[in-house]
């Protein structure tokens, strides 16, 4: 096949659309913030970082809902569906199988949630708005109710328990403090997150925004819409997957409530706090949840929630796409100011 000459039309467009690319994948310097203080937290909360490895696995999560919300306006309401399969699916190995190896256990779960993931996004996404919103949280309610029925594996109701792995590497077990795990979770989370950066700093991630944009315009220029949409909604699942199978790890016991509508909400919630389309809403959305959550809970354990939503209202009113978004605003008032 011939490749562009000097003289071909389309290559300056070709020239222009990689230095695009290049410059949109570019780190910045405020890009290092969150990891230093991810590392930072592990000497100042040494003896509480089983709290920490739950804002990771929220924001793991998160960033899971986000390259589908925000980058590929795939909205859904039962996104704990994959959680949940990555969670019973990493817990079942151990319990049942007896396979107590983390970190395959781990890739297994994320496995078997992409497989669903691509099943249920080939039948599902042909469908938007409403119709889709219903269906996702149709396959979650599903999925519980499944998992309550099969309880001579799942435990049903009462759970799933004695979800104990071997030392991670052969070596390092998980502590009374959770610092081990604490530093497995975020590992993953790292690797995770530069495949996500990846992904929507390619050809392929903006093609997935001209979907969001633009889906009647798409098919013109070759673009299969259902094809990436159903590709972006596996890898998703597989992200969504290995929260769960790290949120079973970590706390060695599970219940039905891993598939729950609550879950799925918290994780919007989330992402509305930190923002779309963004890769770093998840972690401030993350930390402001677990944040607002523990404080406001010993303040009034029964009406905590309450303090959550007038801040959600605030964050809406105030920034049009979350905290990120108005630090966007932030910055660009003071640059204008003479």
């Amino acid at each position: 096949m011939a490749g562009h000459n000097a003289g071909d039309p389309a290559t300056p467009d070709i020239g222009r659309a990689r230095q695009f690319l290049a410059r949109q994948s570019a780190w910045r310097p405020l890009e290092a913030v969150p990891w230093l203080a991810a590392f930072a937290a592990i000497p100042l909360f040494g003896d509480s970082l089983f709290v920490g490895t739950q804002v990771v696995v929220l924001i793991l999560f998160a960033l899971s809902l986000d390259v589908i919300l925000g980058y590929a306006g795939i909205l859904t309401l039962g996104h704990a569906a994959f959680f949940g399969i990555g969670a019973y699916t990493a817990g079942g190995l151990v319990v049942h199988a007896r396979w107590l190896e983390p970190v395959s256990g781990l890739l297994a779960a994320g496995l078997c949630a992409a497989l669903a993931g691509a099943v249920a996004g080939y039948i599902l996404l042909r469908y938007q708005g409403l119709p889709l919103l219903m269906l996702t949280l149709a396959v979650g309610v599903m999925l519980g109710e499944t998992a309550n029925a099969l309880e001579k594996f799942t435990g049903g109701f009462d759970g799933m328990s004695g979800i104990s792995v071997s030392p991670l590497l052969g070596r390092f077990a998980n502590d009374m403090h959770g610092r081990n795990f604490y530093i497995y979770a975020l590992t993953v989370l790292g690797a995770i997150f530069l495949v996500c950066r990846r992904v929507i700093h390619s050809p392929f991630g903006l093609s997935l925004r001209g979907v969001r944009e633009n889906p009647a315009r798409m098919p013109a220029i070759g673009c299969d819409i259902l094809s990436r949409r159903v590709a972006i909604y596996t890898l998703s699942a597989f992200i969504a997957g290995l929260a769960g199978a790290l949120f079973a790890q970590s706390n060695e016991f599970i219940t039905i409530h891993v598939f729950s509508f609550l879950r799925s909400g918290t994780v919007l919630i989330v992402l509305v706090l930190g923002g779309t389309g963004r890769l770093y809403g998840a972690f401030l959305g993350g930390a402001l949840y677990y944040l607002l959550e523990h404080k406001l809970a010993k303040i009034s354990p029964e009406f905590w929630e309450l303090g959550v939503g007038l801040t959600l209202l605030g964050v809406v009113y105030f920034g049009g796409n979350g905290l990120l978004g108005i630090g966007d605003s932030l910055v660009r008032r003071v640059w204008r100011r003479p």
